[in-house]
């Protein structure tokens, strides 16, 4: 019998790099928002990218898990079952009330009825799996690539990139067990550090510029050096 060896690793093994998770874009992202085609897809998108929740979760919230007065809502977690509040954003509740005012008594009422429902009748509860098509149709008007997974990709990276906010924070509301795995979201994408960069060098420029501009000696007057170096003070 040969002894046991972990493939996974080995002296001459090349490492596996870790992935980084995709998050959409600024831009990309409000493309997709301006092409949601109801008040229903613009409250769930609004709740997905300011929640962080999974698309499972996030249909699992009943009409009693709303409470606006506090920007929170109920979900239930995937895997663990575990009913946790998460924050969202005041947009999200406000595109959440459009909706509900459109759709008006054909939702039938009840604190334990979903809050999601289909846009055809005869109504449905929401399922992932019109979600997930909904969002792909978006993508084609759009000319984008983005998956709902996506949207929970990005909450997590602008929660994590404020500086106001504890990363355990951000662990909670995400629902990981270990901080490591908050953690791969302090990872910058590749257009925000080029975009900080070209800053940073604009900003060197200012300075450099502010530093080079001589300073007239004592006794000379700054307007009078103006008009007889016609502004090329030497």
């Amino acid at each position: 019998m040969e002894p046991y060896h972990n493939e996974r690793t080995g002296l001459y093994r090349p490492r596996v790099p870790s992935r980084v998770p995709r998050s959409v874009p600024d831009a990309e992202f409000n493309e997709i928002f301006a092409r949601l085609p109801s008040h229903r897809d613009r409250a769930l998108v609004a709740f997905y990218v300011s929640t962080g929740a999974r698309a499972s979760e996030l249909l699992s919230v009943n009409q009693g898990g709303v409470d606006p007065g506090r920007q929170l809502i109920t979900v239930i977690r995937k895997g663990t079952g575990e009913i946790q509040q998460l924050p969202a954003s005041p947009d999200a509740f406000v595109w959440l009330r459009l909706y509900q005012v459109e759709m008006g008594a054909m939702i039938p009422k009840g604190k334990r009825q979903p809050l999601w429902w289909t846009a055809r009748m005869p109504l449905r509860p929401l399922t992932y799996h019109a979600v997930h098509r909904m969002f792909e149709r978006v993508n084609d008007r759009a000319g984008t690539t983005a998956t709902l997974h996506s949207l929970r990709h990005t909450a997590a990276y602008r929660m994590a990139e404020d500086p106001k906010l504890p990363l355990t924070d951000v662990q909670l509301v995400l629902g990981h067990s270990q901080l490591t795995t908050t953690q791969i979201y302090l990872t910058p994408r590749q257009e925000d550090v080029v975009r900080r960069v070209l800053a940073h060098h604009d900003e060197q420029t200012r300075h450099a510029s502010a530093r080079s501009k001589p300073t007239p000696a004592p006794g000379y007057r700054p307007e009078s050096l103006e008009v007889l170096f016609g502004g090329q003070l030497r």
